[in-house]
């Protein structure tokens, strides 16, 4: 999955403009979009190559590389990383809620690769599908990590509640418990549980949604707890 949506996201920004700005990130060019991808991935395989417990200094970026020079070059030692490293190594993860094990990072770079790749293509206006069950995955990655990432980081939680996030086209439903000062909690919903909030619609429009690159007009209840599930706000 990957490398599939790398070279999309490869495609996409060497047809554009360098200098254009992304309508998804308002003030980013094309140029900081591609450096963006390139030193997260440089910063995550790292903790995948070195397996350390404990948070490290992102690197500066390019290293006097041109910005696809140092894009290729991440592409292509993430690629290897990934798959040398198994996902049951012990390392540092980002997240209260997930445990420091590869598969974190396995799941983030994916997942991450997706979101610029979609951000990329709505430059040059040649956005194609993303596949629900991939939508699945990461929309569970955002309730079950993102979101306590988010809280644990320049947003600390003061909203109490729940939420039922449940796609239409995929069999995976959640109910995320929000509670003030906490590490969120999330389940799979039971068939016509409510939470304070509710969320439903096609998977692809739930996680770019999610992401705050999609509107969703199928959610109601408490605007407080939906938008603390919007992790991408300013990402």
């Amino acid at each position: 999955m990957f490398i599939e949506q790398a070279e999309m996201f490869r495609k996409a920004v060497a047809d554009a403009d360098p200098t254009a700005e992304v309508p998804t990130r308002p003030g980013w060019t094309v140029q900081d979009l591609v450096v963006h991808l390139a030193r997260f991935l440089e910063t995550s395989t790292a903790y995948l190559r070195t397996g350390s417990r404990n948070p490290m200094r992102p690197p500066a970026p390019g290293g006097g590389l041109s910005p696809l020079e140092y894009l290729d070059l991440q592409l292509a030692e993430a690629g290897e990383v990934l798959t040398a490293v198994p996902g049951n190594r012990p390392v540092w993860t980002f997240s209260p809620a997930a445990p420091d094990l590869a598969w974190v990072w396995h799941r983030r770079i994916a997942h991450e690769t997706v979101l610029r790749r979609f951000d990329a293509q709505t430059i040059v206006r040649q956005v194609v599908a993303t596949d629900a069950d991939l939508c699945a995955d990461g929309i569970d990655e955002v309730l079950t990590t993102i979101v306590a990432a988010k809280l644990d980081g320049d947003s600390p939680n003061e909203v109490s509640g729940t939420a039922v996030v449940r796609p239409t086209d995929v069999p995976e439903s959640w109910l995320i418990s929000l509670t003030a000062g906490e590490v969120p909690e999330t389940r799979a919903a039971a068939p016509g549980e409510k939470g304070d909030a509710q969320v439903t619609g096609d998977a692809e429009l739930v996680y770019f949604w999610l992401w705050n690159r999609m509107n969703l007009k199928e959610m109601t209840g408490d605007r407080r707890v939906l938008d603390v599930l919007q992790v991408g706000r300013g990402h």
